[in-house]
């Protein structure tokens, strides 16, 4: 089925996947984790309570019961699954993407994420089989945490929260759901109606046109920082004072502001392989660390998290991941925690602006995506040149390749969503970034 994917399922409803496809998910997935109950939650979109409906009909027929938690932000739905032990949980949602999209995310006990190779593809599998109701049908329950869930969230609100100027869009999004219950209604909101339809903008963050009217927002109003949420909120990005967008990884950087005070034992941080080097150089800097770079996604960062027990993490994507959010990722805590970071800055006459710029030592590429069919062909490529023509400081080969020289590096990988092949490279100076990025360009096009 097209919908099933590294991370998730996921794809244009009635076209990539159907009802009667979310159904057969419905049943096998008690057999498939092994329970008798699984908490499901949704976002806002118009197709996800007709969705709701087939997943719940398939668990229900399957004889295992549905906690229905109902609206809900991705995180929220992690916090609850681990919170109150599930075996098992689905999120009813398509993130970032656009409105005729919708998806399922799962996870297991301790909301550990399964992903393809860790049991989505097994459940695939599985839906090619015979459908038997049981005999003993299981039930619907209503399961609201909500109130819990704001309660532990509310931890993390800085004291002095009202000495920041905050402008925030909830980008029509899940965030919307809880936001002013958990910081208050005295800041500069935009968009934080509920609506699947995401009639002002996209709710994906990453791209340019959709952080235009958080931007303005922020110079308008003067704001100490612009905060933009993606559909489901369990990502988040930021913008500085002076309306620039904020590069996600560099604000891994910045949470060691919060994680790392008076630290004597080593603090365990967790990047992707995108990340710039100045997250670890400025981490090192102001305390005890020990970084670890590993693959994109939640499907393999939440798990690499646990498995170092280390305190935070954060992909370019913007995902952050805590280990007092069980190894998940979350924008609101991720928010929370940055925000109290700001306010102490800003009493110290530092602005988020001054902050990133303290944080930011190379010139960096961006994402640059390529459309292309050989995809390993091209990677193999780029990396045989410079390992040929370069002294290779460093080679990363677990997420596509990253190698790393003396005054440069790139990082160039498939993407496990889409069909592009993705390429990033980080250089000390424009000049060598802009040559460097010719060269693998050229290479890139011969593919």
């Amino acid at each position: 089925m097209k919908a099933f994917h590294a991370y998730d399922i996921r794809g244009v409803y009635n076209e990539d996947f159907n009802k009667e496809d979310v159904y057969k998910v419905g049943f096998f997935l008690p057999k498939l984790l092994k329970t008798n109950k699984i908490l499901v939650g949704r976002d806002v979109r118009v197709s996800s309570p007709e969705i709701f409906e087939y997943l719940s009909r398939g668990i229900t027929d399957a004889g295992a019961d549905v906690y229905d938690i109902g609206l809900s932000t991705t995180p929220m739905v992690y916090w609850v699954t681990a919170k109150y032990d599930f075996m098992a949980s689905v999120m009813i949602t398509a993130s970032h993407n656009s409105k005729e999209y919708n998806g399922l995310k799962v996870s297991r006990a301790k909301a550990k994420p399964v992903g393809y190779t860790t049991g989505l593809g097994e459940l695939e599998e599985m839906m090619k089989g015979t459908i038997t109701v049981s005999s003993h049908k299981g039930k619907i329950i209503s399961f609201d945490k909500k109130a819990d869930y704001i309660a532990f969230q509310k931890k993390y609100l800085p004291d002095n929260i009202d000495t920041l100027n905050l402008s925030i869009d909830c980008s029509n999004g899940m965030a919307a759901l809880l936001i002013k219950d958990i910081i208050g209604s005295n800041h500069h909101y935009i968009f934080d109606t509920l609506d699947g339809t995401f009639p002002n903008h996209e709710a994906n963050p990453l791209i340019p046109e959709n952080i235009i009217d958080i931007q303005k927002a922020v110079i308008k109003n003067k704001s100490d920082l612009g905060i933009i949420f993606d559909g489901d909120a369990d990502r988040v990005m930021f913008i500085d004072n002076a309306g620039k967008f904020i590069s996600p990884d560099l604000m891994i950087a910045a949470m060691g502001n919060y994680f790392l005070k008076n630290n004597t034992e080593k603090v365990r941080v967790l990047q992707d392989i995108r990340s710039s080097k100045a997250v670890g150089e400025y981490l090192q800097k102001i305390g005890n660390v020990e970084m670890h770079t590993w693959k994109v996604g939640r499907a393999f960062a939440a798990l690499k998290l646990a498995e170092l027990d280390a305190t935070f993490g954060g992909e370019l994507a913007g995902h952050y991941y805590f280990k007092d959010f069980y190894y998940s990722d979350s924008g609101i805590l991720a928010m929370l925690i940055l925000v109290t970071v700001i306010a102490n800055m800003k009493a110290k006459g530092i602005s988020s602006s001054q902050l990133i710029k303290e944080i930011k030592a190379y010139a960096n590429s961006g994402e640059i995506n390529f459309r292309i069919e050989d995809k390993a062909g091209a990677m193999e490529a780029v990396k045989t040149y410079f390992e040929n023509t370069e002294k290779v400081d460093k080679l990363m080969d677990f997420d596509g390749y990253r190698l790393e020289f003396a005054d440069w590096w790139f990082n160039i990988r498939p993407s496990n969503t889409e069909p592009y092949l993705r390429l990033i490279v980080e250089a000390r100076s424009e000049e060598l970034l802009e040559d460097k990025v010719t060269k693998i360009k050229s290479i890139i096009a011969d593919f």
